[in-house]
């Protein structure tokens, strides 16, 4: 399954503009709040220069990216958890994604009207995330009173729950994210469940206008500083002129952008971001010369379970991983001088897979279930 990101922030501030850059997707875009009245899915091929290296030494058929698939849903605004506007009906859309892309304005356009008098990026991304807290406080609330209901006749059993919901239910009532609410790894397993917005990553996009880039300006600094100070990830991007050159032709794309001071695609950037803050690591397996494919999984994950995101029978049956890095593949040349120079290597249940590894699951086909 794709790595799931769901985009969000005011009206008017970019975000169908930026879905449609990075999917190529033509969601309506209009100069007045409110033009999504529906999520809008779209799903991207990660750039990846060592997938097409890969593949040029093996020669296979097909090339397959990993990807992530974006969900766009209406702006939210001031009073959304009361029924203002049309967002926060649209928050379950968003509840079981991995990550949340937060797009907040920082171009001026006086044809583009803000919900705001002036423009205020701390004050704009304060607003988001307190309708966030507040659809959460509905969520915690709901399980409360189920966990309330069953502790009657079995206290002792909903007793650790019970405790853990009220005081994460405090931490929100204070405007605190659960994503900064203190907890053991099995109180996390334990709320875990509950899908909260606020307990999810956050990458704050700042949307400039196209005479702020390639830094952003004043306002973008601003964004930058509330996610540093929350350990977040920022980036800036133009998303109406990274949607404008998402129709061009990519050598002529990359040309304008590097004239504007710009190394890579927003995009690419956006992408890359997302990793650092979820944390994620790229492998790659070859099926003889048929196939080449990357794979995206969270750092610090075993050899077994990256198996198991190939499929299920793999991970059941496992044996060992034969691996090769990507830069002893490209130092060898192929998959034979490889193993001339001793670079293939057998790793067992304890491996953990990284960034770049370059693997053959061997597995045991009495553990296929039929």
């Amino acid at each position: 399954m794709s790595l799931q990101i769901g985009i969000v922030g005011l009206p008017n501030v970019g975000k169908s503009t930026l879905f449609n850059a990075l999917t190529g997707a033509k969601a309506p875009v209009a100069k007045y709040p409110f033009t999504t009245l529906d999520r809008n899915v779209g799903v991207v091929e990660v750039p990846d220069e060592r997938l097409g290296a890969i593949a040029e030494i093996v020669g296979p058929e097909r090339v397959v990216p990993t990807t992530i698939e974006f969900i766009d849903i209406a702006g939210l605004v001031k009073g959304a958890h009361r029924g203002e506007g049309l967002g926060n009906k649209f928050l379950g859309y968003i509840r079981n994604v991995d990550a949340i892309c937060m797009v907040v304005r920082c171009f001026q356009a006086e044809d583009i009207p803000h919900v705001t008098t002036e423009l205020d990026p701390v004050a704009d991304i304060e607003t988001v995330n307190i309708e966030m807290i507040f659809a959460d406080l509905a969520t915690v609330d709901r399980r409360l009173g189920k966990i309330r209901k069953a502790a009657k006749g079995r206290p002792k059993e909903y007793k650790v729950e019970l405790e853990i919901l009220k005081e994460l239910r405090e931490h929100l009532d204070d405007a605190k994210m659960a994503r900064h609410f203190p907890t053991t790894k099995e109180e996390a397993n334990m709320l875990n469940k509950l899908n909260l917005l606020t307990a999810k990553p956050c990458l704050y996009v700042a949307n400039v206008g196209e005479d702020d880039l390639p830094d952003g300006g004043e306002l973008a600094e601003k964004v930058a500083y509330v996610a540093k100070e929350e350990g977040a990830e920022s980036v800036v991007v133009c998303a109406k002129l990274e949607m404008e050159l998402a129709e061009w032709p990519p050598n002529e794309a990359d040309e304008y952008r590097a004239e504007l001071g710009l190394k890579e695609s927003g995009l690419n950037r956006l992408i890359r971001a997302g990793y650092k803050l979820l944390d994620l690591v790229t492998f790659f397996t070859t099926t003889g010369g048929k196939e080449v494919k990357a794979w995206t999984l969270l750092r610090g994950t075993k050899a077994p379970q990256a198996a198991g995101k190939v499929h299920s029978d793999m991970e059941r049956g496992f044996i060992r991983a034969e691996v090769v890095s990507y830069e002893d593949l490209m130092a060898a040349g192929s998959f034979a001088a490889v193993r001339e120079r001793g670079f293939l290597r057998l790793e067992g249940k304890d491996y953990v897979v990284q960034d770049g590894d370059i693997i053959h699951f061997r597995f045991s086909s009495a553990h296929v279930r039929h």
